[in-house]
């Protein structure tokens, strides 16, 4: 089940056991429950703290097993193999139940320790998804530090009467206590905040409480992250205010073009930016909405950012980094099959679409990209792109079309997406070279059509192009003084991970210019 230096490198993890831990297996007669035996047999001698046994009780899902703190009530569940993307969450359970401490802070910590009621968590999850674990990894680690959490990981294709049953089309999707509860990428931060009632005014009173910066960035993802090292490195205090840290990479695949990294995937590319950051003097304030910007009333002295939980921030500079967000399509149908049917990202959500028929909107290297992806695991996928021609590299194309179960539909206008009983059951899209409408059925959208700049909150306080976009010139500057952009929000063009690294860096360099040039009376 696994090579011989995952085993070397699992052993050495496992000597960071310091409680012994159970690992109790439930099995059935099928080939995936051999699997997950193989495993089982496989991690028990990796360590003396480890014990394994059958689970006797009918009333759990099978395969599954859980990981238990002998002597205790604690422990978690995985239903299924958490193989794949799912690996490493298997690796932390194994060891915070074992007694190894998490690197959660411990504000989060002591958060998560207070919160009082009865949480039966159940999420569920596909191996091919790069935004499950870090729900499954933190509903986990909330269950082993709270004997009010419990939690239940669950493989979506392993359990497709359950899917089908519960009408769940987009992982991760949560239940709490039997009901649904959340969908999508959360951080742990952003669970315990939620079920934290008075978290928001924890946080507004702490974040009253902070000095004024030098530069203060707006966004976590490659600009804020490059940006911030930048300032901090000067030695000049630096904050990052962000909805979420590493934005829209996080739900990023294959990253492949990363100039010396010949590839690797958005989480893995995130945490490495987060740990950079972290080796400077860097207030990081994550899930902190912008809803305001307030110039300064003269050059030189300090702007604010008010945020959407009533505090407000104060710096001398600001790098305004938000990123962009999916466009999509504004057509009938789109918001009300949004998860049930209509996805944005096919690495999560294409295996709960197996055997089945789909289409991708979107011809560029996105759209592609997906339709070869997913006609691995559907039945069919109809790719409608809106221009005359697609606009994928060569390369991307003859993959494309060497796939048997694709059609490709060029000058395609997507006009509705069509429903019954409460999930995708087709779409109607018009011939623009014609003007003959057509209807497809299928069971699922995927939607891939480019980007939209978070900068909706910025709207006549400072100058934004026709697209949206934040205007700036060849140092990064906007129109207001001392307020600089980087990165997917702005005007500049090709928008890639590499090239907002870039812009972020130049926009900090030229905030710190504009501090020594400007004193403070």
């Amino acid at each position: 089940m696994l090579d011989a230096n995952i085993k070397q490198q699992l052993k050495a993890y496992m000597e960071k056991l310091q409680q012994p831990i159970e690992l109790v297996a439930a099995y059935d007669d099928s080939d995936k429950s051999q699997e997950l035996r193989e495993l089982l047999e496989e991690l028990e001698p990796m360590s003396e703290k480890i014990s394994l046994r059958t689970e006797e009780s009918n009333d759990v899902r099978r395969p599954s097993f859980a990981i238990n703190r002998v002597g205790t009530d604690m422990g978690v569940r995985f239903a299924g193999i958490p193989m794949g993307h799912e690996f490493t969450s298997l690796v932390l359970a194994l060891l915070q139940v074992g007694g190894h401490p998490s690197k959660a802070s411990q504000d989060v910590i002591e958060q998560i320790q207070q919160l009082d009621g009865d949480f039966e968590f159940e999420t569920y999850f596909s191996l091919s998804c790069q935004n499950c674990p870090d729900v499954v990894q933190a509903f986990n680690l909330m269950s082993i530090l709270n004997p009010g959490v419990r939690h239940t990981a669950i493989d979506g294709a392993l359990f497709q009467d359950e899917v089908e049953k519960r009408e769940i089309m987009s992982v991760p999707s949560v239940y709490l206590n039997g009901e649904p509860w959340g969908q999508g990428r959360m951080t742990l931060e952003e669970i315990v905040s939620r079920l934290d009632t008075k978290s928001d005014e924890k946080e507004a009173e702490k974040i009253g409480l902070k000095d004024t910066f030098e530069v203060l960035v707006i966004g976590g993802g490659p600009a804020g992250s490059a940006a911030a090292i930048y300032a901090a490195r000067k030695g000049i205090s630096t904050g990052i205010a962000a909805d979420r840290f590493g934005g829209q990479v996080v739900d990023t695949m294959g990253i492949e073009n990363l100039i010396s990294v010949p590839y690797t995937e958005g989480p893995k590319l995130v945490a490495a930016m987060e740990q950079h950051v972290k080796e400077y003097d860097v207030d990081i304030m994550n899930m902190q909405h912008a809803e305001k910007l307030i110039p300064a009333t003269k050059r030189g002295m300090p702007h604010e950012i008010r945020l959407a939980n009533g505090a407000s921030l104060k710096a001398r500079t600001v790098v305004l980094s938000t990123g962009a967000r999916w466009r999509p399509l504004g057509v009938p149908g789109e918001v009300e099959y949004r998860n049930k049917g209509v996805a944005y990202c096919p690495h999560c959500d294409g295996p709960l679409f197996k055997g089945k028929h789909v289409a991708v909107i979107g011809g560029g290297n996105s759209g592609v990209e997906a339709a070869i992806d997913l006609a691995g695991l559907v039945s069919h996928v109809t790719l409608i792109e809106f221009g005359d021609e697609m606009r994928a590299d060569d390369v991307l194309q003859k993959k494309l079309r060497s796939l048997k179960n694709i059609d490709i539909i060029t000058s395609g206008q997507t006009t509705e997406v069509l429903g019954e009983n409460g999930r995708v059951s087709g779409l109607t899209y018009t011939d623009r070279k014609t003007g003959e409408n057509h209807q497809v059925a299928l069971e699922g959208v995927f939607v891939q059509i480019g980007l939209v700049p978070n900068t909706e909150w910025l709207k006549g306080d400072i100058e934004l192009s026709q697209h949206g976009e934040i205007i700036i010139n060849d140092r990064n500057e906007t129109s207001i003084p001392g307020v600089f952009a980087a990165g997917d929000a702005t005007t500049v063009p090709f928008k890639q991970i590499v090239i907002s690294m870039g812009e972020g860096s130049k926009a900090a360099l030229s905030a710190f210019d504009f501090l020594i040039r400007n004193s403070v009376e």
